[in-house]
């Protein structure tokens, strides 16, 4: 029986394939989330490097949720703030790999409040 780390870990894998079996043609807005943060970068994986990155432990967002930032308001405000920096740099198509984890609460907030502020994925 595979532990909960082994399953996760082939889930990662199997998203990060199917991203790359679809063709590495725009850059890709990975996140990670922590039991306590959330990190989201723009990668682009043609030339092996990162974009744009935030965090909710960013200055943009330092001091403004209660809970830290593992709450669902800070993945919004996370995701507004990735998109708008991807914005400026020129980025405005992505691919969204969520890192093994399920589109659901944080990741998913992240994802909308993306896609609000513009960006396209």
């Amino acid at each position: 029986m595979a532990t909960k780390n082994e399953r996760y870990q082939y889930r990662k894998d199997r998203t990060r394939k199917h991203l790359i079996a679809g063709g590495i043609s725009k850059p890709r807005l990975s996140v990670y989330r922590s039991l306590k943060y959330i990190y989201a970068q723009v990668v682009d994986d043609i030339e092996g490097k990162t974009l744009v990155s935030a965090t909710t432990l960013s200055k943009e967002l330092d001091g403004k949720y209660e809970k830290s930032g593992k709450s669902i308001e800070a993945a919004k405000a996370l995701g507004s703030v990735i998109a708008k920096k991807a914005l400026d740099k020129g980025v405005k198509e992505v691919m969204f790999d969520r890192g093994g984890r399920i589109y659901h609460g944080r990741i998913k907030a992240l994802a909308d409040a993306a896609r609000e502020a513009g960006l396209k994925f």
